[in-house]
């Protein structure tokens, strides 16, 4: 029957979404709510749009992205199609409908199905009474639903049989575990009974009817503290007065707690106080408390009759009476070296002991300091600060320090200031430092055992203000331990452990450490300098103290020549250089430095750097010779230059005139034509007797005698006509021609014309034989007269050159010059005698051809030869 039901509902919204649908399709049942673990029915409905093509037979269903079996499917006719789905456990799903056509699928519509339970009895009811302001309630719920589920409270009043009336005073709704009712929704009744009601979809549920009277669920406000003071002259002693609130339920005695809580230990105390419902004013005092000490007081208060608290009123603090602070200050402090004037200037610094109970509130620190020897120029200041700076000369000084309060002063704490030239001795043997996981503990020996207080003292190494320093007074120890908190990571500090005699301190042993490291932050630079043919010096700067993190242990120089091998070497941490030897010349090399500590290493930047392929000792190797050679070829340069006419006059001597030699005189009558000499007369060019050498060691071999003579002889029967004339007169200068020809022979007596420029090893130039030279006349009295010029012409000779191979000096011995060795030299007329120069001119006769040491023959010997060009 019930199917049926359902079966003509959904024929019915077929045809209504048939005639009024304006969408595709629709599901139904639309957002359903069912009972986790039931049966879900599903129907979707086709619009017109999809027939007559397609029908409820191409609908498919989804559960979220998994398609639902056919076998859950039922077509109930052409347009609707539904699905079952058995035991829904989703805590919330989604249910899609598609149409599948051509292989295609279509989402038509989808919903979301959501599960849950129905509501538990609700249980735990308890309400709190705020009078004539607020009465809330509130329970619990039992299991989660997970559905939207709504309660009801209802208040209702009973009979005093406990007997719940019909009829409801009040009631309020909410969707959470607690509802209230306000003012003036609130009236006062002890005859109250709550009931809570929950229901959702699913069902509903009701608890039972409560009985809770009001008074026992009272919470009024906290009341409010007007003061807490200190009574003058009495110690150790607070009084407290409050106000209670007005909303209060009239004729119900109250009870009121007082708390006080010690700022300095933050230990607490409380005072009950009872109050009668008549009294709107509470007070009490609170004694035993420590003097000079402030405490915080708070209050609370709760009906006779009711279970619930007051909250905590707002504090308030006070301060009991003071008194003298009992113990002595902590003092230390740090003496600086001698200024140029002879002071001192002494850091003096210190801190109240953590006395307890405390001493009070300090007002202010007596410093009061004398010279040792010298009490009665005692000196005061006064200072609300925790240290000072006295300026002392070099003496030794008492100092002492006490703080005080309005209750008065505390014991001097004294220290003595040692001499400036004073010295104390060594009493500490050794100091360890060691660390564990939450300590840093200092131990130490001492050469003195009845020494019984010390002053550890530490302080960050780059600490520059002596007010920065940290101390401790230790007695009958010899180990001080302290948190590591205390301690800065990565930082050095230095520790040091002072002994005290009383109030002078001894000679202190010192420390550095560090009570964490980690590597450096930064590595050296390498600077290479100059580097050599196999060496290089690395240099590097010391790491500065904030970024070494730790010891520096070892420094490591990494080198790698171009496409090599890297190699490395390790130094002392105390080594800030070193050179590498053995690398290969003319090679580029990469370098890097590692810095080292405990806890690791850190690299600096690479530098590269390339070898010499000279070094000093090759270049000075090289040089040293090549300079030598210089030095000595400018020494033979200079040399030349200041003995040139030295030289000259040693190597080419001067050849003395053969006219003015008085050993053989000159045959006159000698034919001309027997004579090899040729001369030219050109107007551009002259040779000049003093020009003229001897050609003296310039003869060929023996094997070359007999071509040389028959050559001469040849060349003489070529001659034309000579002129006999005298040539002896040494005003008139020789001309020759530009174009002269090549001598083509020589004989041992044959002359030559030579230039000055031409030097002895020139020997294999072209020679240029004289075309036109005047015959040489002999005088009756050996002395030459005036020349005459003959033009001889040999055209068969003109333009030819010789070239003498392979031609050699030998000396010949000629008995002529054997007296004119030293001293040879053609003399111009102007040295002639005077009686030559105006002797008369005789026929010229021509010489017969020369033959070699023939006595009596007359020759010019050629020592030098070479061109002579007129200028």
């Amino acid at each position: 029957m019930f199917s049926c039901v359902i079966l003509m509902f959904v024929l019915l919204c077929s045809s209504i979404a048939d005639e009024n649908s304006v969408g595709d399709a629709d599901i139904f049942p639309s957002a359903p709510e069912i009972e986790r673990g039931s049966t879900l029915k599903l129907f979707c409905v086709l619009g017109k749009h999809y027939t007559p093509r397609r029908n409820a037979s191409h609908i498919i269903w989804k559960l979220n992205h998994e398609l639902i079996t056919e076998e859950n499917y039922n077509i109930v006719n052409e347009t609707v199609s539904s699905v079952t789905i058995h035991n829904f456990t989703y805590r919330k799903a989604h249910v899609k409908c598609f149409i599948k056509y051509l292989g295609e699928e279509q989402l038509l519509v989808h919903t979301e199905v959501k599960s849950g339970f129905p509501p538990d009895t609700p249980g735990n009811i308890s309400c709190v009474y705020c009078f004539d302001v607020e009465l809330t309630c509130s329970w619990t719920s039992g299991r989660e639903t997970n559905l939207r589920t709504n309660y009801t409270l209802y208040r209702k009043m009973m009979t005093e049989g406990r007997v719940t009336l019909p009829s409801t005073v009040g009631s309020c709704e909410s969707k959470m575990e607690s509802c209230s009712f306000y003012y003036p929704d609130t009236p006062y009744s002890s005859s109250f009974c709550f009931q809570v009601k929950a229901e959702n979809v699913l069902g509903e549920a009701s608890s039972g009817c409560v009985p809770i009277p009001l008074e026992k669920i009272e919470k009024f406000e906290p009341p409010e503290i007007l003061s807490v003071r200190k009574i003058t002259g009495v110690k150790q002693l607070l009084t407290v007065t409050w106000k209670m609130p007005e909303k209060i339920i009239p004729s119900q005695d109250l009870i009121c707690q007082v708390q006080y809580r010690n700022l300095y230990s933050n230990s607490s105390g409380f005072v009950t106080v009872p109050l009668n419902s008549a009294e709107k004013i509470g007070s009490c005092n609170l004694t035993g408390l420590w003097d000079s000490t402030e405490y915080s007081v708070a209050i609370r208060c709760i009906s006779a009759v009711s279970i619930f608290w007051s909250e905590w009123s707002r504090g308030k603090t006070a301060s009991t009476e003071e008194k003298a602070p009992s113990e002595k200050v902590d003092l230390w402090r740090v003496i600086e070296s001698s200024h140029p004037a002879g002071s001192r200037s002494v850091h003096l610094m210190w801190k109240p002991l953590s006395s307890f109970p405390p001493s009070g509130r300090i007002l202010g620190y007596k410093i009061q300091y004398f010279p040792e020897n010298n009490a009665a120029l005692k000196m005061t200041n006064i200072s609300t600060d925790k240290k000072t700076i006295l300026l002392l000369n070099k003496e030794a000084y008492i100092i002492s320090v006490t703080a005080y309060n309005s209750a008065g002063n505390s014991p001097e704490a004294v220290l003595r200031i040692p001499s400036a030239d004073e010295r104390s001795s060594q009493v500490i043997e050794t100091v360890r430092i060691f660390t564990t996981s939450e300590e840093v503990v200092v131990e130490w020996v001492a050469f003195e055992p009845e020494v019984t207080e010390y002053v550890v003292e530490w302080y960050e190494e780059l600490e520059t203000d002596p007010f920065g320093r940290s101390w401790q007074y230790v007695s009958n120890s010899t180990n001080w331990k302290t948190n590591k908190k205390n301690f800065k990571p990565f930082v050095c500090y230095n520790i040091s452990v002072y002994p005290l005699y009383g109030n002078k301190v001894a000679a202190p042993y010192s420390i550095q450490t560090y009570i964490q490291q980690k590597k450096p932050s930064e590595g050296p630079v390498a600077d290479t300098g100059i580097p050599g043919k196999n060496e290089v010096t690395i240099k590097w700067k010391e790491i500065s103290k904030n970024k070494r993190n730790g010891f520096i242990s070892n420094y490591t120089i990494f080198y790698k020549p171009e496409d090599g091998k890297e190699l490395n070497e390790t130094v002392n941490s105390d080594v800030l250089q070193y050179r590498l030897k053995s690398l290969q010349a003319n090679t580029q090399y990469t370098v890097y430095i590692m810095v080292s500590n405990e806890a690791g290493g850190t690299t600096g930047e690479p530098k590269t750097f390339k070898t010499l392929k000279f070094n000093q000792e090759d270049v000075i190797f090289i040089a040293l010779p090549v300079g030598l050679s210089m030095l000595v070829l400018l020494g033979l340069w200079i040399t030349y230059i200041l003995k040139k006419h030295a030289f000259k006059k040693a190597c080419w001597p001067d050849i003395p005139n053969p006219a003015d030699s008085i050993a053989v005189e000159w045959p006159l009558d000698a034919p001309v034509n027997n004579s090899f000499l040729k001369g030219v007369t050109t107007e551009a060019k002259t040779i000049d007797f003093e020009d003229i050498s001897v050609l003296e060691h310039c003869f060929p071999e023996d094997s070359q005698e007999g071509s040389l003579l028959m050559n001469c002889e040849n060349h003489v029967s070529a001659c034309t006509d000579v002129n006999t004339k005298g040539m002896i007169n040494r005003d008139k200068k020789i001309l020759y021609n530009k174009e002269s020809e090549v001598a083509r022979c020589f004989s041992p007596s044959m002359p030559y014309v030579i230039t000055d420029q031409d030097v002895r090893s020139q020997m294999h130039s072209a020679l240029i034989p004289v075309k036109e030279i005047q015959c040489i006349e002999k005088l009756e009295d050996g002395v030459c007269g005036s020349p005459q010029q003959t033009s001889i012409k040999n055209e068969e000779n003109d333009h030819e050159v010789l070239k003498l191979e392979n031609f050699s000096e030998k000396a010949l011995y000629n008995p002529y010059l054997k007296n004119s060795v030293k001293t040879r030299e053609f003399l111009s007329s102007d040295n002639l005698p005077e009686h030559s120069k105006n002797e008369p001119k005789r026929q010229s006769t021509v010489l017969p051809p020369f033959h070699q040491n023939v006595a009596g023959q007359s020759y010019v010997t050629v020592d030098m030869f070479g061109l002579a060009t007129a200028h």
